[in-house]
């Protein structure tokens, strides 16, 4: 073809290349090509080295290479025979000849064990070898060749005598360890192949207590060998928008920020402020400064401004609001805001509660009972404690609606026999013109007086009570004798009950109580004070034990007919008592 100088068109005929490829036996047969030729497909059979397996490769491969005796290795027994003509190699397919005869006179030198060389043997009487066949002489001496069990601490080697051939089995026992190393057990000796195996294979039944890598989780893996411990759990913990859980492996720290990206506009509740898209996910609704367009639950001027939050501030008009037995008019007050004088403190309550008679009469209040106990208006404290979530929101709340009738039934201070025996004496003292602080009658001083509640509690378990007022009384009397004008004693944690049982007994005892730390591992620390904390005349355990003994017997139960025409009868089921709830445990 004629064409211009420095044209880069390549030129092709319609001719076979006929190029010689690279096995260098067959040509191209492929049109006329630019570029190097394909190498040759044919495929050709290959012989091993020892000539008892063949195979197909391609022409030109490396595999089919030959030395002249084969073309590769089938990995087998060679087989062939020796030059002596009496043995077989023993050798893996080679592509060399044969070795000489391992057997042969003028190749062995020393005795089967290879401790003794044969010259000596001769000098010693015994016959000299003429060909391969011959035995070897034996020096008698023990083999001692290292077999192929034990392990690499304790290496086993043979014990018979100087032999020719293999070896016996071994007589010892192997102790086989698991791939953690917690338990181990003893075998007979394999060879060191299938000890390998069975140390390998051989696991214990022990999980691994040990934190992954994420410090959340335990390993929990059985015979574990691991040294990272890595997590393959999914995190799961929620990200910084509070909407999405993280995907990534369980992990130590903060989880990365959510990718999730809004393309809407995001505005407050108004619509005049507004954040245009992208939009991270979690972003809060934009700041707006305009007044707060919500629907409100008064009618007065809204001062705020406009809020994401669905809830909207207390209203800070100030309104005009009733004392609490309805006496006098406070203004100033916030809307919508319930202020409490002081919890703890219930005498602005009772001097209320006083100066409104149909109050004190309703709830049985007299002196004595109101001295030792709380008032009703500390009991809608504690109520109105419950809502303080609603009550920080700004929430109007209502006492007649937090404590129920039943509630108020079971609060309500009714007087006892002591309270009557009071005002007997009372009522005698005003009569004989005696001085209220003096003690004619030796009211105060007849000794301790435990409440009806703690003495049901002590009857449920007299041991617990005995111990506590035990070491009660060791407590007072070693702060009364010794130098220290205070002493404690940490009681071990216990449940609600048992707490309560020791405030009230502390009480007694003057001793102050305290309760600590969170359940279920809250307990109780008591600490008497020297000439403050006594030890009462009669303990709770000895004033149990009189009221027993002089307790009548109980009475027979009466059986009640409920079905005479059928002739069935049965027992009537006694009312179940209602729930008490306790509204004074206040030190727990």
């Amino acid at each position: 073809h004629s064409v211009r100088c420095g044209q880069s068109t390549k030129i092709r005929c319609s001719n076979v290349c006929g190029n010689t490829l690279n096995c260098g036996k067959h040509s191209c047969t492929q049109v006329c090509h630019a570029g190097k030729c394909s190498p040759c497909q044919l495929t050709v059979q290959q012989v091993c080295y020892c000539g008892s397996n063949f195979k197909e490769v391609l022409c030109g491969s490396k595999e089919e290479f030959s030395d002249g005796f084969g073309s590769f290795s089938c990995q087998n027994i060679c087989g062939k025979k020796l030059n002596c003509g009496r043995h077989n190699c023993k050798q893996v397919c080679h592509p060399q000849p044969c070795q000489l005869c391992p057997r042969l006179p003028q190749v062995v030198y020393r005795c089967p064990c290879g401790q003794t060389p044969l010259s000596k043997l001769l000098e010693l009487g015994c016959l000299e070898r003429k060909i391969c066949t011959d035995p070897i002489p034996s020096c008698g001496k023990t083999c001692g060749k290292p077999l192929s069990c034990g392990s690499y601490e304790f290496i086993h080697t043979c014990e018979s005598l100087c032999h020719e051939g293999d070896c016996r089995p071994c007589s010892h026992t192997s102790n086989i360890y698991c791939r953690c190393g917690f338990k181990k057990k003893v075998s007979t000796s394999w060879g060191l192949f299938l000890f390998l195996i069975a140390a390998i294979t051989f696991m214990c039944d022990k999980r691994c207590n040990k934190k992954r890598s994420c410090g959340r989780h335990k390993c929990n893996e059985v015979c574990c060998v691991d040294t990272e411990h890595k997590c393959s759990l999914v995190c799961g913990r929620k990200l910084n928008c509070g909407l999405h859980r993280c995907e990534e492996p369980c992990h130590r720290g903060s989880c990365q920020t959510c990718w999730q990206t809004s393309f809407d506009e995001l505005t407050c509740y108004c619509g005049e402020s507004v954040i245009y898209p992208p939009v991270p996910c979690g972003t809060q609704p934009p700041e707006c400064k305009k007044t707060c367009t919500r629907p409100h639950d008064c009618d007065h001027p809204v001062y705020h401004s406009c809020h994401s939050e669905e809830k909207c501030p207390p209203c800070t008009y100030l309104t005009q609001k009733w004392c609490m037995g309805k006496h006098e008019v406070s203004s100033g007050q916030l809307m919508s805001r319930f202020t409490l004088l002081n919890v703890g403190d219930c005498s602005p309550y009772v001097s209320c509660c006083l100066s409104f008679q149909s109050c004190v009469m309703e709830h049985s209040l007299c002196c004595h009972k109101l001295n030792r106990m709380f008032c009703f208006f500390r009991i809608a404290a504690i109520s109105i404690a419950t809502k303080l979530t609603d009550l920080q929101l700004g929430d109007s709340v209502e006492i007649s609606r937090l404590i129920t009738k039943k509630e108020m039934k079971q609060a309500r201070l009714q007087c006892d026999e002591e309270c009557l025996a009071l005002q007997r004496n009372r009522r005698l003292a005003e009569a004989l013109e005696i001085d209220n602080n003096s003690d004619p009658f030796n009211i105060r001083s007849s000794g301790p007086k435990y409440s009806d509640v703690l003495k049901e509690d002590a009857r449920k378990d007299l041991k617990f009570v005995s111990d506590i007022e035990k070491e009660m009384r060791m407590l007072v009397e070693a702060v009364n004798k010794g130098k220290h004008t205070k002493k404690s004693h940490c009681y071990p944690p216990m449940n609600r009950d048992h707490r309560r049982i020791i405030h009230e007994l502390a009480q007694v005892y003057g001793i102050e109580s305290v309760s600590y730390d969170n359940e279920p591992k809250r307990n109780v620390v008591i600490t008497a004070v020297k000439g403050k904390s006594i030890c009462p005349s009669n303990t709770l355990t000895s004033v149990l034990d009189k009221e027993m003994q002089s307790r009548p017997p109980p009475p027979i139960p009466h059986y009640k007919q409920t079905d005479k025409s059928s002739g069935n009868f049965g027992l009537s089921k006694p009312l179940k008592e209602e729930p008490v709830i306790d509204y004074f445990d206040v030190q727990d």
